[in-house]
C-alpha cells in the first residue's frame, strides 16, 4: 500500500463490509459446518435412537456410495423440522423425529442429506461463495471507485451512482449464490428418489414432509419472494417430486410394524424427556394402551413420578418384550434413581448384553453404576466397562469423565487426569485438556503410552478463530 493513497485503505475496509452484508444470508447456511458452531450444539446422545435412525440410513448410505466413507448421524436437540450436513456428519434435529409419524419421513429426510454428502455440495458451495465474494468485491471496487470519481468531480450523481453500482452488485452475487444453493436442494430431492427407489422404500415420507412445510408457511401468513431464499419453495417441491414418487411401484408401500412401533417408542421418549410429564399421553392418546404409550409412560413415571411405580411399569414393558435392550436400560435408569446401584448393575449388564448394536453408551451406564457401589472390586470393572464404551463411541466426553471418577477412587491420579485431559479434548475445551493433559505426563513414565497420549493432546494445534 502507498502511503499517498489512503483512500485504498478506506476502500478495501468498505469493501469487506459490503462483501459482509451482502453475502450474510449464505454464510449463516453454512456457518454451522464450522467445528465452533458444532461444539455449541446441543447435541443429544441415546443408545435406543441413535441405533434406529442408523437402521434408516444404512441401506441409504449403501446406494449412495457412502457406507465406507464414515458418516455420523449426531443428534440435535431442537423443536424444529431441520436436518443439515456438515463434512461427513448428518445432524437431525430431535424436532424432526418426534413430528415424522412415520419412519418413512425421517428415511426420507436422510436421503436428501445423503444427496448433498454425495454430490459433493458443500465443497462446491465453498467454491461458489469465493465465487460470490470475489464478485462483491469487484462490484464494490467498481462502485466506490464511482463514489471517488463523482467526488473528485463535484458531481453529486455520479457519486450516488457509484453507491448504487457497490450495493447493487453485493446483490447480485447474493442472488446468484442463493440461485446455485436452491438448485443442488433441487438435485438433492432427486438423489433422494433414486436412493429411495433404489432401496425399494416409498417417497411418500418426502411429499408429506414439503406438504408439512407448506402448510406451515400458509399459516404463518408470510410473503416469501422465492429469489430471497436458499431452498425451494416447498409448493414446488412438491410440483417436481410429485409424479416420479407416484409413478413408482413403492409409493404405496408402508414401513413395517415392527419398525413403526420402535418409531413410536422412540418418538415417546423424544417426548417426555422434551415436552414434559404429559406429552407421550397426548402423542398417543388415540392408542393409549399401546405399547409406545406405555413406555412413555413408564418414562414419565420415572422422571416425574414414584420410583417403585416407574419400576412396575418397566417389568410389565421387559414382560411384553424380554429382549428390548432399552427396556432393561430404563430398569436401570430407575435403579439408580431409588439409590439402588448393586439392582442396576444387574439391568445395565443385561441391556449390554441384548444390545445388538453394540452401543458405546449402555458400558457407559453400567459402569456408572458400579461406580456407584464403590467397592474396589466394582471401581475395577467400572473401568473396564466404560473403556469398552470408549472404544466403540471415542468421543464421549461424558464417558470420560466417569472413567476419571473412577480412577479417582481407585487413587490411580495419571490416568484420572489423562481421562479428564480426554474429556475436555473432546468437548472442545482444549486448554483445560493441555492442562490435565501436562499434569498427567509429569507423572507417567517417558514413553508409555499415557505419557504419548497426552503429549499427543498438548501438541495439538487448536484451531484458529476467524476473524
Amino acid at each position: 500500500m502507498h502511503a499517498r493513497f489512503p483512500i485504498f485503505a478506506k476502500l478495501a475496509k468498505t469493501t469487506r463490509a459490503l462483501t459482509a452484508v451482502s453475502l450474510a444470508l449464505a454464510v449463516s447456511v453454512t456457518a454451522s459446518g464450522s467445528a465452533s458452531a458444532q461444539a455449541n450444539l446441543p447435541v443429544v446422545r441415546d443408545a435406543e435412537i441413535e441405533a434406529l435412525v442408523r437402521d434408516y440410513a444404512r441401506p441409504i448410505l449403501k446406494v449412495s456410495g457412502l457406507s465406507k466413507s464414515g458418516i455420523d448421524i449426531i443428534l440435535i436437540n431442537d423443536t424444529r423440522f431441520n436436518a443439515f450436513v456438515a463434512g461427513r456428519r448428518m445432524f437431525i434435529n430431535t424436532g424432526a423425529l418426534l413430528q415424522s409419524e412415520t419412519p418413512n419421513e425421517i428415511i426420507g429426510v436422510i436421503a436428501h442429506e445423503a444427496g448433498h454428502i454425495a454430490g459433493g455440495h458443500q465443497e462446491r458451495l465453498r467454491e461458489q461463495l469465493a465465487r460470490a465474494q470475489t464478485m462483491a468485491v469487484v462490484a464494490g471496487l467498481l462502485g466506490i471507485g464511482a463514489v471517488v470519481a463523482g467526488a473528485a468531480a463535484n458531481s453529486g450523481e455520479l457519486a450516488r451512482a457509484g453507491g448504487g453500482l457497490a450495493v447493487g452488485g453485493g446483490e447480485m452475487a447474493r442472488r446468484g449464490l442463493l440461485g446455485y444453493q436452491r438448485s443442488e436442494e433441487t438435485t438433492a430431492d432427486r438423489s433422494a428418489i433414486t436412493y429411495l427407489e433404489a432401496t425399494g422404500q416409498s417417497a411418500k415420507g418426502m411429499l408429506k414432509t414439503f406438504q408439512r412445510f407448506q402448510n406451515a408457511l400458509a399459516l404463518s401468513g408470510s410473503r416469501v419472494d422465492p429469489y430471497q431464499v436458499s431452498h425451494p419453495m416447498p409448493r414446488e417441491r412438491i410440483a417436481n417430486l410429485e409424479q416420479l414418487a407416484k409413478n413408482s411401484p413403492n409409493y404405496d408401500r408402508a414401513d413395517s410394524s415392527t419398525l413403526q412401533q420402535r418409531h413410536d417408542m422412540m418418538r415417546a421418549k423424544i417426548a417426555v424427556y422434551t415436552q414434559g410429564q404429559s406429552a407421550a399421553a397426548r402423542l398417543f392418546r388415540k392408542n393409549p394402551q399401546g405399547l409406545p404409550a406405555q413406555y412413555g409412560d413408564a418414562m414419565a413415571t420415572y422422571m416425574y413420578g414414584n420410583p417403585r411405580s416407574a419400576l412396575g411399569k418397566a417389568d410389565a414393558l421387559i414382560k411384553a418384550q424380554p429382549n428390548n435392550p432399552y427396556f432393561h436400560e430404563l430398569r436401570g435408569d430407575i435403579l439408580m434413581k431409588a439409590n439402588r446401584p448393586a439392582d442396576a448393575v444387574g439391568a445395565y449388564t443385561t441391556a449390554v448384553r441384548l444390545d445388538p448394536v453394540k452401543s458405546g453408551i449402555l458400558p457407559i451406564s453400567l459402569g456408572q453404576a458400579l461406580i456407584a457401589v464403590g467397592d474396589p472390586a466394582s471401581l475395577k470393572k467400572a473401568v473396564a466397562e466404560i473403556k469398552k464404551g470408549l472404544q466403540r463411541d471415542r468421543e464421549n466426553s461424558s464417558g470420560y469423565r466417569y472413567l476419571a471418577q473412577a480412577y479417582g477412587q481407585l487413587g490411580e491420579i495419571p490416568e484420572a487426569e489423562l481421562a479428564t485431559a480426554e474429556g475436555h479434548f473432546y468437548r472442545g475445551a482444549y486448554k483445560d485438556a493441555k492442562i490435565f493433559a501436562a499434569r498427567a505426563q509429569q507423572r507417567f513414565k517417558r514413553g508409555a503410552p499415557g505419557w504419548v497420549r497426552a503429549q499427543d493432546i498438548i501438541n495439538y494445534k487448536m484451531p484458529s478463530k476467524k476473524k
